[in-house]
């Protein structure tokens, strides 16, 4: 960019999305200036060591003061204690945005904190791996994936725009949707197949007649899968659970309607049924292919899996 879109932007959280996020700023040109904060003294020095910004903070509110764009890119259910502890130093006309999986819950904790001066607008960019810290982060994290905006009713149109053009410049394509649509629509593309994950994990942990080392051993691509998927950050991915259960509750009960189907076309040897979901199930997968949101290319995850969704999903 001949000029950035922000002179000054603070990262609050320096994890793999915020060591992303510093990554494209710097590559693209986004801000003259990167503020840095977290609360642990070592990941601080971390990323300063890694030159990911520009200044870096312990307090957050002295972090975020002159800051044009505020980025929240801690777990969900932090917003609301993050925001109200930044409130009263964010300057006016602050784009405020978060990274969270989860939006409904990040509105109503973000929100009443936030100053009228300021604009809210809600992010999520659906990209991520299992790996975490400001090491995990790299520039092509984000590129040819999809950002949803999902800013509340009467928020300014610029600031908007303004977030988008930011978030087109880290790669991604923008969608706008509603907070509670979002939530709806993620529950059943990422949150269920992520508790779907950890519980097949896990009851293949529990089997008293496969020993760790067979699982290991005998793992086929489907359990590498599940396995790199339930490797995702344990604090994050308990607090999108916590905050979108709704959604989340429904999906699995749809889910669990699914499933019983096919338990009974498994008993009476119904091959017809079986078939026809096996050929549907097919299509999606071509047609996500299709659309540019993974490759038919085969790795087996040896290759391919450091640009895996798996943590922000």
């Amino acid at each position: 960019m001949s000029e950035p879109l922000f002179e000054r932007v603070a990262l609050i959280g320096i994890g793999l999305i915020g060591s992303s996020i510093a990554h494209n700023i710097r590559a693209h040109g986004l801000a003259r200036h990167i503020v840095i904060t977290t609360r642990r003294a070592e990941t601080l020095e971390r990323a300063e060591e890694l030159k990911l910004g520009d200044s870096y903070h312990l307090d957050a509110a002295e972090a975020v003061r002159g800051a044009d764009l505020v980025i929240l890119c801690v777990p969900v259910g932090s917003c609301g204690a993050v925001t109200k502890e930044i409130a009263g130093a964010l300057k006016p006309g602050a784009i405020v945005s978060d990274v969270g999986s989860v939006k409904g819950a990040v509105v109503q904790q973000m929100r009443p904190h936030l100053p009228e001066t300021v604009h809210f607008v809600p992010a999520h960019p659906i990209a991520g791996t299992e790996q975490s810290g400001p090491d995990a982060g790299f520039r092509e994290l984000f590129e040819n994936r999809w950002c949803i905006l999902t800013p509340p009713d009467g928020t300014d149109a610029e600031a908007i725009d303004r977030l988008k053009r930011f978030w087109e410049g880290c790669g991604s394509t923008v969608e706008i949707m509603t907070p509670d649509h979002h939530d709806l629509v993620l529950a059943i593309v990422s949150h269920v197949p992520h508790l779907i994950a950890y519980n097949i994990v896990g009851t293949a942990a529990d089997l008293e007649t496969v020993t760790q080392q067979e699982v290991v051993k005998f793992s086929a691509s489907g359990f590498r899968d599940f396995t790199r998927i339930a490797a995702s950050d344990p604090t994050m991915w308990r607090d999108v659970f916590l905050t979108n259960r709704e959604a989340v509750l429904e999906m699995l009960a749809r889910f669990s309607e699914d499933l019983a189907s096919l338990q009974r076309a498994i008993r009476w040897g119904d091959g017809d049924t079986l078939f026809e979901l096996f050929t549907r199930t097919r299509d999606i997968r071509r047609g996500i292919i299709e659309a540019g949101q993974d490759t038919a290319e085969v790795d087996f995850g040896r290759e391919h899996g450091k640009h895996e969704t798996g943590t922000t999903e």
